[in-house]
């Protein structure tokens, strides 16, 4: 029910209940009217009967005053009179109408009014008027008169103040209702239009309630507020343009940084190449045979090709360009992200390998590029902290994880690539701030502190997030946790698939998940070629 309906059936009630008050109070005031003009009425009448019958019961008898008080009760004005003696008994013609009981007080000469109703419409008004003829009988006159006049005049009345208190309250429902619809319904209805408008977002549209009022100074404040959220909005969005443009300059800085490291370990993979295409092409120049020339020729292009791919892949790393998420094999980038790390990883001593989940690919939604970023990080973290070389692991599998609380969500099948090192380990205290942006624990030269920060962020922007275990000593090992792409996560599940990810290491992992152990470490551009 509208606010304008429920104050229009508020008022009309209280209207009804003041006027139906009043019109109750009114009722009774003039039936009490109406009896007392009976009772004056009447004891006029009987102190004037009372005198007129003494004088003619003393002059000419008993039965002349009887005659005459008879002849009285013949009027049609509804009023009889009747001689009655006090102590007649009932049923005797000069017994009283009412018991004696009732009209006691006429035994000591007082007047008596009684009324006394029969139903709802009838009745009668009784008057004694006491009359001294015999000193040892108390006589007196019984004057009646019907209450159907009053009953009638009542019975009007109510019906005239029914009606008023009917038309009334139309009346005023009426008015109640117009007024109420003008200054209260309509001015609520656009405010109500104004604030649908804000919850789906449109703020422009000032409300303008000419009324001076609650509304309207409720319409000025909606504007107002407007007003801010409009500012603030703006606000947002330029912060927040600058966040992401920030960003993506500690980004791209972060994959800068990165080539700088890699540009040292790639140095070497061309100087071998060169070599080979400097030698050939003197020989060529201090003339062969053709069929030699011919071959020398072939192994410049070769040589030519493979620097031309390693330079590619070194200047796609780089390049700025914009995330496209799509359905993407994580062992694959896997297996490209450690064939580009590989020569720094020989530099330093340490073998890559890469387990991934065999014939079933992973595919995840993510951005191919950006996820590279992520485990190129992840993977030179791990060769920095094993400072005297080894095997560093990356394992791409499927696992039951339970998203930690700031993520949320509940626990379910998610891919999981494994970044493992045989490092020295991360301090219990540093666990919890690996992720902040700047901080590093490595010598000066080494890192600035933003490749473990840009790659968290990153990946919480694919909805996932990265889980570290570390002991010192013995090693790191960071995974990064991604949801399967829609048809992954509809893909049945195979046997063990199910376990928990503690349980499918070691052994039991590798029997429940079969893998395909990739050896990274000097193959020639023609192996990866193969193998992929």
């Amino acid at each position: 029910m509208r606010l304008a309906s429920k104050l229009t059936v508020a008022l009309v009630l209280v209207m009804c209940a003041v006027l139906s008050l009043y019109g109750y109070l009114s009722v009774r005031r003039e039936r009490a009217l109406f009896e007392a003009d009976m009772r004056r009425d009447e004891h006029l009448i009987g102190s004037a009967l009372s005198v007129a019958m003494v004088e003619i019961w003393h002059r000419d008898g008993m039965d002349e005053a009887l005659r005459v008080l008879s002849k009285a009760s013949e009027r049609q004005d509804g009023v009889s009179f009747r001689w009655v003696w006090l102590d007649a008994p009932a049923g005797d013609r000069f017994a009283p109408a009412l018991p004696a009981a009732e009209i006691a007080e006429l035994s000591g000469g007082a007047e008596v009014f009684r009324l006394q109703r029969e139903g709802d419409r009838s009745g009668r008004f009784y008057t004694y008027a006491p009359v001294a003829v015999d000193p040892a009988r108390v006589g007196a006159i019984e004057i009646s008169e019907s209450l159907g006049e009053e009953e009638s005049y009542v019975q009007a009345s109510v019906v005239n103040t029914v009606t008023t208190i009917l038309a009334l309250a139309a009346l005023s429902g009426l008015l109640a209702m117009i007024f109420g619809q003008l200054l209260v319904g309509q001015p609520t209805q656009r405010l109500v239009d104004k604030t649908r408008r804000i919850g789906k977002g449109d703020l422009g549209g000032p409300l303008l309630l000419p009324q001076r009022d609650e509304l309207g100074e409720l319409a000025r404040e909606i504007n107002a507020m407007c007003d801010h959220l409009a500012e603030a909005r703006e606000r947002a969005a330029r912060e927040a343009s600058a966040r992401i443009a920030a960003m993506e300059q500690l980004r791209h800085a972060d994959r800068l940084g990165i080539v700088g490291k890699l540009a040292s370990g790639l140095a070497h993979e061309l100087g071998t190449p060169l070599n080979v295409v400097g030698g050939r092409a003197k020989m060529i120049a201090r003339g062969l045979p053709p069929e030699e020339a011919a071959d020398s020729a072939r192994i410049i292009a070769e040589q030519a090709d493979r620097m031309t791919k390693i330079i590619r892949q070194l200047l796609d790393f780089a390049r700025r360009r914009v995330a496209q998420k799509a359905p993407h094999d994580l062992a694959h980038i896997a297996r490209q992200t450690l064939q580009l790390l590989d020569p720094l990883a020989r530099k330093r001593g340490v073998a890559l390998r890469l387990d991934d989940v065999g014939p079933a690919p992973a595919r995840a939604e993510v951005d191919a590029g950006q996820m590279q970023q992520v485990l190129t990080n992840l993977v030179i973290n791990g060769m920095q902290s094993m400072k005297r070389g080894g095997e560093l692991i990356v394992r791409v599998e499927r696992a039951r994880a339970c998203p930690p609380a700031d993520h949320g969500g509940a626990e379910g099948e998610h891919l999981a690539v494994r970044v493992i090192d045989a490092g020295d380990g991360i301090e219990p205290a540093n666990v919890h701030r690996i992720f902040e942006p700047f901080f590093t624990t490595k010598d000066v030269g080494e890192g600035t502190g933003l490749g473990l920060s840009v790659s968290y962020g990153i990946v919480r922007e694919h909805g996932g997030w990265i889980d570290v275990e570390s002991q010192l000593g013995e090693g790191s090992t960071f995974t990064v946790y991604l949801a399967p792409s829609g048809e992954e996560a509809a893909r049945p599940a195979a046997k063990g698939e199910g376990a928990p990810a503690a349980e499918r290491g070691g052994a039991a992992g590798a029997a429940a998940w079969p893998r395909a152990s990739v050896m990274v470490r000097g193959e020639s551009e023609e192996s990866w070629a193969g193998e992929r």
